[in-house]
């Protein structure tokens, strides 16, 4: 039985990151500019919300709050409905509302399949010059789950953003890393005598 979860997870087999870090969020959103519309506001959701991929391609215009400034999800991996609502930034509130003209309210946003989804964040990824394990959907939830853990945003916030059913699930994200982790060596090494 597991005590909670497991840090390794947040790396492959081989032992290499499964999220985003650094500048390669910058470098998928300049990718994903360039690309069409649809693609582009579609891989912004995934970066911005952490949404898994099957969520975001779920999306609807009756799930857009303007007014709040969020998009509201349901959760597909509990076995009860759910409903979590994610802010996102101003602009890409209003690509999505232009992609929400002339649909019926309960009429996803987008007509893809997840393949179609996947592929097309995938093409994001390797225009920006991203390869590994992280260069993939998941890698842009794992990054949302880590940078909410870097900027300090408050374990159940982000657990709520996430949709997570435990927050042992969320505190995996917890687990020092990046520049906090980067930071916390550095305390160290000055501690010894260099740095």
């Amino acid at each position: 039985m597991r005590s909670g979860p497991d840090p390794a997870s947040l790396r492959d087999e081989q032992g290499q990151r499964r999220y985003l870090c650094g500048n390669e969020p910058r470098r998928f959103l300049a990718a994903a500019a360039r690309m069409d519309a649809e693609s582009r506001a579609f891989c912004r959701l995934l970066l911005f919300t952490g949404c898994r991929i099957s969520e975001g391609i779920a999306l609807r215009p009756d799930r857009l709050d303007a007014e709040a400034g969020r998009v509201v999800f349901r959760t597909l991996k509990r076995r009860k409905l759910t409903y979590r609502a994610v802010p996102v930034p101003a602009d890409l509130m209003r690509d999505l509302r232009r992609l929400a003209r002339g649909k019926r309210p309960d009429e996803p946003l987008w007509t893809w399949s997840r393949t179609t989804a996947w592929r097309r964040v995938r093409w994001a990824m390797t225009e920006a010059g991203i390869a590994g394990p992280h260069a993939m959907p998941k890698g842009l939830r794992h990054g949302f789950g880590i940078l909410n853990a870097e900027r300090n945003v408050p374990l159940p916030l982000t657990r709520d953003w996430m949709g997570h059913a435990d927050i042992k699930t969320t505190s995996l994200y917890q687990h020092a890393v990046g520049r906090e982790e980067r930071s916390f060596a550095k305390r160290l090494w000055r501690g010894m005598g260099d740095g």
